[in-house]
Formats: C-alpha cells, sequence, structure tokens
C-alpha cells in the first residue's frame, strides 16, 4: 500500500473557548463540554484524497512526492484521468502538471462565460523557479511564477504567493513552495465566477487540503 501523509490544520482556540465559556454563569459547564467536543473533532479531522489511485501511480512514476488536493471546487474532482482532468503531463527531468478545468461556454445575462482551472506542478530534486518563454520570438525566458506579493502559511507548508505567471498558470494566482529538496505548485486561474478575493480563499482552502502521497516502496 502507498504511503500517504495528510497535513491536519491547527485548531488552536479550544482554550480561549472555554476561558470565556468558564464565565457565562451557569451554563459555563455545558459550553465547555461543547468546547472540548468541537475542540476535539477539529483535531481529528484530516485532509483526505479522494482520487488517491491515481496520485499514487504519478508519485511511483515519477518517485518523487507528489500532493493530491482534498478539495477542488465544485464541480471539479482531483481524479486524474476524469472528467475534469485536462492535461496529465510528465517530463523528462520528472516534473509534472496535473490540470483540472471546468468551462461554461454560453455567455450569460452578464455577457461572460465561466471557468475554473487549476493546476498542481512538482518539481522533483529542483529548488529554483523555472523559466518560461513569453511567445515573443525574441523574447528572453522570464521566471515562470513572479512577482510575490507575501506568504500563506497552513497545513505545515510555507507557500509565496506569486500573481505574475506564464505558461499553463498565465493569468492564474500561483502557492510555491518547498518540500525534501523538491518545488511545489499550486494556482487557480482568475476568472468569473471568481474574484481576487474569492480565488484567494478558494486556494487557501485547496492548501489546507493538500495531502502528501509518497512513492510506494517495494519490500
Amino acid at each position: 500500500m502507498a504511503a500517504m501523509r495528510a497535513f491536519a490544520p491547527l485548531a488552536g482556540v479550544s482554550a480561549a473557548l472555554a476561558l470565556v465559556a468558564a464565565g457565562c454563569g451557569g451554563g459555563a459547564s455545558v459550553d465547555a463540554s461543547r468546547a472540548a467536543a468541537a475542540s476535539k473533532q477539529a483535531e481529528s479531522t484530516q485532509a483526505r484524497c479522494a482520487h488517491p489511485a491515481g496520485w499514487q501511480r504519478l508519485a511511483n512514476r515519477i518517485a518523487a512526492d507528489v500532493y493530491c488536493p482534498g478539495w477542488l471546487p465544485d464541480p471539479l474532482t482531483s481524479q486524474i484521468g476524469g472528467r475534469w482532468n485536462n492535461i496529465d503531463s510528465v517530463s523528462r527531468d520528472r516534473s509534472y502538471l496535473e490540470s483540472f478545468v471546468w468551462q461554461e461556454t454560453e455567455v450569460g445575462p452578464n455577457g461572460a462565460g465561466g471557468e475554473l482551472h487549476v493546476n498542481l506542478r512538482g518539481y522533483p530534486g529542483r529548488m529554483k523557479i523555472p523559466t518560461c518563454p513569453t511567445g515573443a520570438g525574441n523574447s528572453n525566458p522570464v521566471p515562470c511564477f513572479d512577482d510575490a506579493r507575501g506568504h500563506v502559511r497552513s497545513n505545515g507548508i510555507d507557500a509565496t504567493l506569486f500573481t505574475v505567471n506564464q505558461g499553463a498558470d498565465q493569468w492564474h494566482v500561483a502557492l510555491a513552495w518547498h518540500h525534501r529538496g523538491s518545488l511545489y505548485t499550486l494556482s487557480e486561474h482568475l476568472a468569473p465566477p471568481l474574484n481576487y478575493e474569492r480565488l484567494l480563499r478558494y486556494l487557501k482552502r485547496e492548501l489546507r487540503s493538500l495531502v502528501l502521497i509518497e512513492p510506494s516502496r517495494s519490500t
């Protein structure tokens, strides 16, 4: 079986809830019990990869860890080879791109369709951000992920937020981080029905949901 490790979000409000409950008169013990139960439930909740088989095959294929998203915006699912998986690509250097996309081509009352597009990448054994062509014939390659705008920390990951990205991640907002000497990225397209604030909420939820899947080791 695969060796899988999920990072659980931190739940650090239980003590504060208990203190508030202690000052509420006769209902203090009931509220404290509820707070303790909620804390226990939060601590026991872990991210789960809904379609682990495909991600395990990917990890085995590249002989490196991969991150499976436990949550993607509806109707997307994280199933490699499924309906919404439009790119399943592994390069010679073992770097990979898994892309999931939904598109609404019919123009609505506001004059625009919609798209949900999430990319997950990994660059085994590579820490440096790769370079990408810009499309112009004589242009020099530029960083594939650029214009850093701070950090997002969740799920044991310290990710840098990038807003100017290239290739399949163009017009996306991206998160990039390092793990065991490798670079990983998660990006989402800034397009209707998402505005920037909602997209950031989605990215943060996706980051919290990531499940680390290690390659199988034969015994």
